[in-house]
């Protein structure tokens, strides 16, 4: 007889081991909130998706526009910042799934000053490209 996966709740409404040491236990949240924090976990990763495919623009795009070495500094940090935020929309999910389950305040999240910074430091160098050209 094959053994069930593991990784599938032995009943229905119940969670395996592993998920229960992934969330760390505590008591499962109003489903309406576990889909709110995935929503905006996707929105996380929808914004990462798009600085990332702005930072593959601007290498193959923009040859004609930018020296080579501002146009290198510029997609990669596009491309830096999308992976940065990606990481970090996933521990934001987590984090703030563990905080429901436990009834604590949700976490700060990192992920906005990140986005700010990067997005800031990305503004910042097309003003000065525009401003010395």
């Amino acid at each position: 007889m094959a053994r069930p996966d593991p990784g599938i709740p032995p009943h229905h409404g119940e969670r395996s081991a592993r998920q229960l040491r992934l969330l760390k236990g505590g008591s499962e949240p109003d489903p309406r909130f576990t889909l709110a924090n995935e929503r905006t976990f996707l929105a996380w990763i929808r914004t990462a998706l798009a600085l990332m495919a702005g930072g593959i623009a601007v290498e193959a795009f923009t040859a004609d526009v930018f020296a080579p070495e501002f146009r290198k500094s510029l997609a990669v940090i596009l491309l830096l910042l999308g992976m940065l935020l990606s990481a970090s929309a996933s521990l934001r999910w987590l984090n703030v799934e563990r905080a429901m389950r436990h009834k604590q305040p949700l976490p700060i999240p990192l992920l906005v000053p990140l986005l700010s910074i990067g997005g800031a430091l990305v503004t910042a160098a097309l003003i000065a490209f525009v401003v010395l050209r």
